[in-house]
């Protein structure tokens, strides 16, 4: 797969506080991100023909339906939910390495007017909302022990990573601020805001040791991006984002990991993410020295954090370290990340605005640009299996 397809077209709708973007409906939101990925790219609905997607996805045949696709020939998601993200690529160039399609879109669309996200495993929700979890055995079993909703979940593995590694707060508050300073120079982004370490610690106390601005905004909105054949791609409109590698999955042992905690100690404190980072060096050839600029899935700081290890930017347990010393500051750190505010402080479109944002970096319009930048990771997850990577290079 590697080398065999390009990333074309990128297009979202505005971001909305949470609830926000009622009276449109979810499905007209994706509509409106997919033409726009489409129109990027210099194609139509016409050229469409598939579809990739991923965390529970939504009704492939009415939404083609509306568009009017034509001729759908591939249409499948990853399973789980927002660790799929960067997945969700890969699964479209697999499709067009084997054949089943031409020109497939992924594309994420949240609105969060029914339910929060943010309370997805809690046992009670608006009457039809589709994301509050029915009473299970499972959620008896961890909601006594406070276990509601994701923001308690990752609480646990951070005070794993703070007792087995010196890993503090202050860490977490430079990936929240570093975020929070590349989010104010963008246009699109929700919270433009200064963040500073006296604010971060004045915030409330959400789950201990994660406050406000460890957890990731609740949003509504969608993003899309399309992808074909590399032949295909540089016949387009934009230099191709061409996709040197993906993959996804995990460790089985992780499983279901954040809800219940069963996972061995060996990577009880990591992101899951280990499996798929060795996998996406030994596809793309290269290692984590060839990566300019890294979208990392951010719903909670401490992600950030173990990610960076899991991928090998720097050691099992120095995380902190790297990021106190303004390795992800953009523009003179390192490894500059998520340049585009993520989902702490863009939107949180469940990973997709990282995709859109690895493909501006290396078609060289990013807002943030890296300066040179030629190959950008993004990442899917910490979440239940898959976790999922992505890296995209420039054609040049």
């Amino acid at each position: 797969m590697k080398d065999r397809t390009a990333v074309v077209g990128v297009g979202a709708t505005p971001y909305y506080r949470r609830g926000r973007s009622v009276p449109q409906t979810a499905m007209e939101l994706a509509g409106k991100a997919t033409i726009a990925a489409l129109e990027d790219a210099g194609l139509t609905v016409d050229d469409l023909d598939g579809f990739a997607l991923y965390s529970m996805g939504f009704d492939t045949s009415l939404f083609a339906q509306w568009l009017g696709v034509p001729d759908v020939k591939f249409t499948a998601q990853l399973t789980g939910g927002g660790g799929g993200a960067a997945g969700s690529v890969g699964l479209a160039s697999a499709a067009i390495v084997a054949g089943m399609a031409d020109c497939v879109v992924s594309v994420m669309t949240l609105q969060q007017a029914a339910s929060r996200f943010g309370a997805s495993f809690a046992p009670r929700g608006t009457p039809g909302a589709t994301y509050s979890a029915p009473p299970s055995p499972e959620g008896n079993f961890i909601q006594p022990s406070g276990l509601m909703g994701p923001g308690q979940m990752f609480a646990v593995l951070a005070q794993r990573q703070m007792h087995l590694y010196g890993t503090t707060r202050e860490h977490f508050a430079e990936v929240a601020i570093s975020t929070r300073e590349n989010a104010r120079r963008r246009e699109t982004a929700l919270m433009r805001d200064e963040l500073t370490l006296d604010r971060y610690f004045d915030a409330r106390m959400i789950s201990d040791p994660l406050c406000l601005y460890d957890f990731c905004l609740e949003c509504d909105g969608a993003v899309a991006v399309v992808t074909t054949s590399i032949e295909r791609a540089r016949d387009l409109r934009h230099p191709p984002a061409v996709v040197m590698a993906s993959a996804h999955g995990g460790a089985g042992r992780w499983g279901q990991a954040i809800t219940w905690m069963g996972m061995p100690d060996e990577y009880f404190a990591s992101s899951g993410h280990r499996d798929v980072a060795k996998r996406l060096w030994e596809m793309a050839g290269v290692g984590p020295d060839a990566v300019d600029v890294a979208l990392l899935y951010d719903h909670f700081t401490p992600m950030v954090i173990m990610q960076l290890e899991d991928y090998g930017f720097c050691g099992i347990g120095e995380g902190g370290a790297f990021v106190a010393d303004g390795n992800i500051r953009w523009p003179n750190g390192s490894l500059p990340v998520n340049t585009h505010g993520g989902n702490l402080s863009e939107a949180y479109i469940i990973g997709m605005t990282h995709v859109k944002e690895a493909v501006e970096q290396i078609r060289g319009t990013a807002v943030n640009q890296v300066e040179g930048a030629t190959v950008a990771l993004a990442t899917g997850g910490p979440a239940s299996i898959p976790t999922s990577s992505l890296l995209l290079r420039s054609d040049r």
